[in-house]
């Protein structure tokens, strides 16, 4: 499968295609749920992403579900509060709409917080670590290192961040297999690409910085950090082989995405 611009891999088209009911039928069901917010033209997206959080929630009452629920919420209320610096001289109703979301989103996100305070998912282990400094949360964490339950790309990538301050090798270790776990059928966590760059640049291994900022660059071209201009100014300052490692970092990338990639030594 070849790389497809990020843009294209909608997450809500993923969700809604062939994994449940759609958006209208489940608004039908459960009103409340499409109720939460109060309707705005900003942040759609995040809005009806907590909306499929919320119904898969309710269909298993998984912890990872209510991880899911946590950053979408996470999302929407980042999204209102941005939306909520726009001043609207006719409609400054539209401003305190706004506001009142972003304080029901931030209300979710702290009870679902304490609902899962005691969880021993992993994915949850590490939310209360990066956002609350659970020190509990953070050692029964990194206990399970090498086991089943971390085998998955975001745990890899949350082992990677614990580490990246602590051991840059062991931390590149860790990125490259949370690359080999990530399945063919779902975005890449562009930060994985940001962290190997800026790892293999203090390193001094600037033909690898170029390679994997440049894999940045094909799969997700809107990224802030991508630069076209940036990689050539790069390139031409350490006096690299730009056709070749664009060719290198387009291969790689199309075996990330097809699922095929193995780790490289380092």
């Amino acid at each position: 499968m070849k790389h497809l611009p990020l843009l294209l891999l909608s997450p809500l088209l993923l969700m809604a295609c062939d994994t449940g009911p759609d958006l209208a039928k489940i608004c039908k069901e459960s009103p409340a749920m499409c109720e939460e917010f109060i309707e705005d033209t900003w942040c759609k997206k995040e809005r009806v992403k907590t909306i499929y959080h919320n119904y898969a929630l309710t269909q298993t009452g998984a912890d990872k579900q209510k991880f899911d629920l946590l950053i979408a919420y996470e999302e929407y209320a980042a999204c209102m509060d941005h939306a909520s610096q726009i001043e609207h001289i006719k409609l400054k109703y539209k401003k305190r709409n706004r506001i009142d979301n972003a304080i029901k989103a931030k209300e979710r996100i702290k009870q679902l917080s304490e609902e899962t305070l005691r969880s021993e998912h992993p994915e949850l282990l590490f939310y209360h670590w990066s956002r609350y400094l659970n020190e509990g949360a953070l050692a029964k964490f990194l206990a399970m290192e090498g086991s089943k339950a971390l085998e998955t790309a975001a745990s890899q990538f949350n082992l990677a961040t614990y580490y990246i301050k602590r051991d840059p090798d062991k931390t590149l270790d860790l990125l490259f297999h949370a690359l080999e776990l990530q399945p063919d059928d779902s975005p890449v966590n562009t930060e994985i690409f940001k962290s190997i760059t800026t790892i293999f640049t203090d390193k001094e291994e600037f033909k690898q910085a170029y390679i994997w900022l440049k894999i940045l660059t094909l799969y997700d071209p809107e990224d802030i950090d991508s630069s076209e201009q940036g990689l050539m100014a790069f390139a031409q300052f350490h006096k690299l082989d730009a056709d070749f490692l664009d060719k290198v970092a387009s291969a790689t990338l199309d075996k990330i995405t097809d699922g095929t990639f193995t780790a490289p030594r380092h």
